[in-house]
């Protein structure tokens, strides 16, 4: 009788215990615990991208709009590029003579609680002289964050954005952009220093007008074969100027620019025999630098390489 009412006693509690392993199994699942949710942050260009994912610390779900590979100039948003941003806590851009057509973007946007910044707020433009062969007269040149002191208001903006939205975690991201920014010193004082014993300060660039700031800010000179967007075409005569000018200076090497073909440097070269480098100027990457997790330091390293072998530095 006593076996019996076990079994009973004990049959009852496996089909509790069934019961409850099913209703556990089908449960809802749990809930975010508040604070614990990333911030969504889409971002237009390769340094943007950097710099939030480094500010973020991890507390940030960074995402590039551009796909690896694109060049941003002429870029086309699609319909998705809108859901996208839609779904984000922060869309970052560097301006509107950068990308005009993340300004278009904003205005379909319909997510009331997003957070819209232009990093390039703070920054002085450059504006063209007209006095290289393709040096735009008076137009502004986006590409600010190629002056590090640029990059460093860029930061700086983007650090703002990530404490107003998520106080909480300010500490960190002040901690995080106090890294980022000591990085960019470093590497401003290597270019300094890299770039102070140099046989020429000439840069003979076959691609389009980027690396003002850049030149302005170390002493170089720069000439470029197109003007602020890739699809300006240089006339005959910006070609025949650039090929005399790497003659008559006896101009060693010409640089070429990244994803974008490397033809106009290898006409120059082509007449000149100097040989060809690279100098990126970090709008995008490549669909295996992305892969490999290259930096927006690793890229201004690189460029910094080339430029004291192109530049004949001591």
């Amino acid at each position: 009788m006593k076996n019996k009412r076990f079994l009973i006693v004990l049959a009852a509690f496996v089909f509790a215990a069934a019961v409850f392993a099913v209703a556990w199994s089908r449960r809802p699942a749990a809930e975010p615990v508040p604070g614990a949710r990333k911030l969504k942050i889409v971002t237009t260009l390769f340094p943007l991208y950097d710099m939030a994912g480094a500010i973020g610390a991890g507390k940030a779900e960074v995402s590039l709009l551009l796909l690896p590979g694109v060049e941003p100039h002429s870029y086309e948003p699609k319909p998705g590029d809108i859901v996208r941003i839609n779904e984000a806590d922060i869309f970052i851009y560097t301006g509107g003579s950068m990308e005009p057509w993340a300004e278009d973007l904003i205005k379909s946007v319909s997510n009331k609680g997003l957070t819209v910044l232009n990093a390039g707020l703070g920054v002085t433009l450059m504006r063209g002289t007209g006095t290289g062969p393709a040096e735009p007269e008076n137009a502004p040149d986006p590409h600010i964050w190629l002056d590090l002191d640029n990059a460093g208001v860029m930061a700086g903006n983007i650090l703002a954005a990530l404490e107003n939205k998520d106080p909480s975690n300010k500490d960190l991201y002040q901690r995080a952009a106090a890294a980022y920014r000591g990085r960019l010193a470093a590497l401003d004082t290597a270019y300094k220093t890299g770039l102070s014993a140099c046989r020429t300060k000439e840069i003979i660039y076959g691609g389009h007008y980027a690396f003002g700031y850049l030149a302005r800010r170390y002493g170089l000179k720069y000439l470029a074969a197109q003007g602020l967007s890739p699809d300006s075409e240089p006339t005959a005569r910006d070609l025949v100027a650039l090929v005399e000018q790497v003659k008559k200076d006896k101009i060693k090497f010409v640089f070429y620019e990244e994803l974008t073909s490397p033809r106009i440097a290898e006409a120059i070269t082509g007449e000149t025999g100097a040989k060809m480098l690279l100098l990126n100027a970090a709008h995008n990457v490549s669909r295996d630098q992305m892969e490999r997790g290259v930096s927006f330091f690793d890229i201004l390293q690189s460029d910094l390489d080339n430029l004291r072998e192109g530049l004949e530095c001591r």
